[in-house]
């Protein structure tokens, strides 16, 4: 009943996790001069244990060996083992996503839940940023490609990620770990296990890490307040404890609890492109205000407010396997508490236009409780499994957006030499002078008062979300070749938003406007700055007056969204499912084809919004949008796929081809004053994932590569409620953040040193050839093809009681962005409302990015007993 095997060296279908000759963790024969074989590569894909090369499924299953040879401590550093994997982090580690085969959802919105579920240790986690972080002692981690909602539930449209961590063992060991690296890097982890109080019965095992290290970029914080000058540094300790209990032969139980508190600074953007309000910026607060010319890869951010960041995960959950004289019962009860409290300077300059605060009032935390239910069996011709899951979330959510001391006069000078700009090809010249008082001029307060630095939103969203589902998933072994796998879940998503918004000056600027006298001020304003009086009586003063208008009534400077309480309920009833085909044509050759359907249920888009008639469809415009709810998202997806396990099994080389199609996929995009979420009509996703391992004749060495060719696209048609045309660039194209080709590879060897030691070395690399980092598919976002290789050089003792490691990520110090955006008030696309053609020559956008981690190397000593 209970995997005994601790794979350490798990093998997978694209990645082997690092087997080694000295310790085998794989079959091996005398005759072949204890050369490993694949036949011991264990997963739990379909929720039970299957040797890889007999499940109609993609999987990934990279093993502790391998994790630790490659530095992965986090689903982040796992791209490197994993082709068609890539995941980025933006605003904060928090807003950590994970996307499979160009497939994900874009983070910065706690509304949104993920494509890619990250369930730990059999626990369902609401968000992948929960997986970045030390994940401890694993055992292994798998990764599925494609739907995998029948038995893995809600928001897995796109695939798992599914970490499974060392359980106690009943004889005692222990582990110890001192690292030290560039950066200042510090990191001490140690474990240990055995059985409690010398029982036979119950045994434990604790955890506990510590890790910091100074900031990747350099930050320039001109005036302040802060003085800050690193950023994306790290520092973080977490602690877990298991108890593993084995009454008898027929039960096992496994209570597992952890905590994790990270205090960091996270995170900078830098400027990857300088646009020309850099003028503006340089002349309200200095000249070193913002990079000029951008200078990315200097690793120098400019931030006046600075960025911290606070992330508290703590959990507790119960497995129980027992055995019924009809089969196994497993029942999984979880409760989980993380919570994100950040700050931010949200201009990315020292100009100090405007911020969010770490105060308590900038948060989201998620409760949740879940519980899984399956009773598990097999006869001599079917295997079954019937399961239902429980899911009951709270999230709690504050969110602070500030003016900053200059907005003001930041905005009265865009507002009006934009103006300016447009009348001139007419002959009309608008005076510029002080361009910083058009602001007060039009709002009819002194200078300074129409936004007072300090005020602005603070809003607060409370969701409950609540999951229940029943599953099946059933393999009818036709034949001893011919298998057929059915599988069907039907979910229920409830879910209710309680919103509340206020403005804590009233939105008094913007109200001042909002009349039909503020909107003659306006008009005054503008004549006394030399717009003819005429103009007023046409669209063209009309249109002036509405620009200003609009500007001065952005989201959160709005009036109407004031003492806004409102409640939105939401209701999904959904079937999903699975039907695979498998048929084995000998010991070696393992085919199937799969047809699943996935589905992520529909939410809530926590940030205001607003159009002209209140509605999503609505145009430009400054009424708030009541429904701010987005459907659900469909994917259908096909796959056929060959295993082969070739030369007397010591070769893997897996093949398979996939078509994806999601329908009202949910795209979460950032529109320059707000996030919003956008349903698109359809993504396709078709590709090649092709997968090899070879362990080879050498002695000690193995092989493994990986290649996933994958071309992910929006549809031809166009994006709904998109009246800016800020999407324009979409249909037709291929989504961000979506290589259309990627490719890893390992090379491991280990040999004896003598008699007592023993050397490793280990070789990594991924590529991915070259995307868009942006939602919006602007041009200037696009991230080249690059290549990123780890490597590491160990020296120890043959039985492990100690070892010495010098260790190397980003070898090569590959230069390349996570995710590229707009900087807030900085420019414009060209694109408008009558505009739908991208040229660069109207782009005068401040374009800033995350960028991906530098090279870092270091010193590790580890010790077991």
């Amino acid at each position: 009943m209970r995997f005994t095997q601790v794979l350490c060296g798990t093998a997978s279908a694209v990645v082997l996790a690092g087997l080694t000759p000295i310790a085998a963790q794989a079959q091996t024969t005398a005759a072949n001069n204890d050369i490993p074989t694949v036949d011991s590569i264990v997963v739990t894909a379909q929720k039970r244990e299957q040797n890889l090369q007999d499940v109609p499924v993609v999987v990934t299953a990279v093993g502790a060996k391998l994790l630790q040879d490659t530095g992965v401590k986090d689903i982040k550093d796992l791209t490197i083992l994993t082709p068609g994997l890539t995941v980025t982090s933006t605003t904060s580690e928090a807003s950590t996503t994970a996307r499979i085969r160009g497939v994900g959802t874009v983070g910065d919105n706690p509304g949104l839940e993920s494509s890619v579920g990250v369930v730990i240790d059999g626990v369902y986690r609401p968000r992948n940023g929960v997986g970045f972080g030390d994940l401890g002692e694993m055992d292994r981690i798998e990764v599925l490609k494609g739907p995998q909602g029948t038995l893995f539930g809600k928001n897995t449209s796109a695939g798992v990620i599914s970490v499974v961590s060392k359980e106690p063992e009943f004889s005692f060991g222990g582990n110890f770990e001192a690292t030290y690296g560039n950066y200042d890097a510090q990191g001490v982890s140690a474990s240990v296990t055995g059985p409690m109080f010398g029982s036979e019965t119950l045994a434990g095992r604790l955890y506990v890490a510590a890790r910091k290290r100074d900031g990747y970029n350099d930050v320039v914080t001109g005036k302040g307040p802060s003085d800050r000058d690193e950023d994306a540094d790290q520092g973080f300790y977490t602690v877990r404890g298991q108890l593993l209990f084995i009454p008898d032969d027929k039960a096992t139980f496994r209570l597992i609890g952890d905590y994790t508190k990270r205090n960091e600074n996270c995170c900078g953007a830098v400027q990857i492109r300088t646009g020309p309000t850099a003028a503006i910026i340089n002349g309200l607060a200095g000249p070193n205000a913002i990079a000029t010319p951008a200078k990315p890869y200097d690793r120098v951010a400019y931030s006046n407010r600075g960025a911290p960041s606070e992330i508290e995960d703590k959990g507790v959950s119960l497995q129980g396997d027992i055995d019924l004289p009809i089969g196994t019962l497993t029942s999984i009860s979880a409760i989980r508490q993380w919570r994100t409290d950040n700050g931010q300077d949200a201009d990315f300059t020292t100009a100090d236009i405007a911020y969010r605060n770490k105060d308590g009032t900038n948060y989201s935390e998620f409760t949740t409780y879940t519980q899984e239910l399956r009773l598990a069996g097999k006869t001599e011709k079917f295997d079954w499994l019937v399961g239902t899951f429980l899911a009951d979330e709270y999230l709690d959510s504050k969110a602070n957006f500030n003016y900053g001391n200059q907005y003001e006069a930041y905005l009265s000078t865009i507002l009006l030499n934009g103006i300016a700009s447009s009348l001139a090809p007419a002959g009309v010249t608008v005076n510029t002078a002080n361009p910083q008082t058009f602001v007060s001029q039009a709002s009819g307060k002194a200078y300074g008062q129409t936004y007072v630095g300090g005020q602005g939103l603070r809003d607060q969203y409370k969701q409950r979300a609540k999951t229940v589902a029943l599953f099946t998933n059933n393999t009818w072994h036709v034949t001893d070749a011919f298998d057929i796998t059915a599988g069907l879940r039907y979910s229920i998503d409830d879910k209710k938003l309680d919103t509340y918004q206020s403005t804590t000056d009233g939105g008094a600027g913007c109200g001042s406007v909002l009349t039909p006298a503020g909107q003659a001020r306006v008009a005054a304003a503008l004549v006394a700055r030399g717009v003819p009086a005429a103009l007023f009586a046409t669209p063209t003063g009309a249109s002036l007056v509405s620009t200003v208008v609009g500007n001065m009534c952005l989201p959160w400077a709005n009036p109407q969204f004031n003492g806004r309480g409102t409640t939105q309920k939401r209701s999904d009833k959904e079937w999903s499912g699975t039907i695979k085909a498998s048929y084995r044509f000998s010991p070696e050759v393992f085919t199937y084809a799969s047809y699943a359907r996935g589905y992520k249920g529909g939410g809530y888009n926590l940030d205001r919004t607003q159009s002209s008639n209140g509605l999503p469809s609505g145009g430009v415009g400054v009424v708030p949008i009541y429904d701010t709810s987005f459907p659900a998202e469909f994917v259908d997806s096909y796959e056929i796929g060959m295993k082969n396990t070739l030369f007397d099994r010591r070769v893997l080389l897996n093949i398979s081809g996939f078509y994806q199609k999601f329908t009202d996929f949910q795209l979460n995009t950032f529109l320059g004053t707000s996030f919003a979420v956008r349903s698109v009509p359809e993504v396709t996703s078709k590709g090649v994932d092709a997968d090899f391992l070879w362990f080879t004749p050498v002695r000690g060495l193995t092989v493994q590569s990986g290649f996933t060719y994958a071309l992910t696209e929006y549809g031809d048609q166009p994006i709904p409620n998109d009246p800016t045309n800020a999407l324009a660039l979409l249909p037709g194209s291929r989504m961000s953040l979506a290589p259309k080709y990627s490719a890893s590879g390992s090379v491991t060897y280990e040999r004896p040193v003598g008699d007592s030691l023993k050397a490793r070395f280990n070789l990594g690399a991924k590529y991915s050839s070259s995307y868009n980092t942006g939602s919006d598919l602007f041009p200037p976002k696009v991230q080249s093809g690059f290549t990123v290789v780890n490597g590491r050089v160990a020296l120890g003792a043959q039985d492990d009681s100690w070892t010495l490691e010098l260790w190397g990520l980003n070898l090569f110090n590959e230069k390349y962005v996570q995710v590229a955006f707009n900087g807030t008030l900085q420019g414009s696309s060209g694109l408008s409302a009558t505009n739908k053609v991208y040229n660069p020559a109207l782009d005068t956008i401040t374009y800033d990015a995350f960028l991906g981690a530098p090279r870092t190397y270091g010193l590790t000593l580890r010790s077991k007993f």
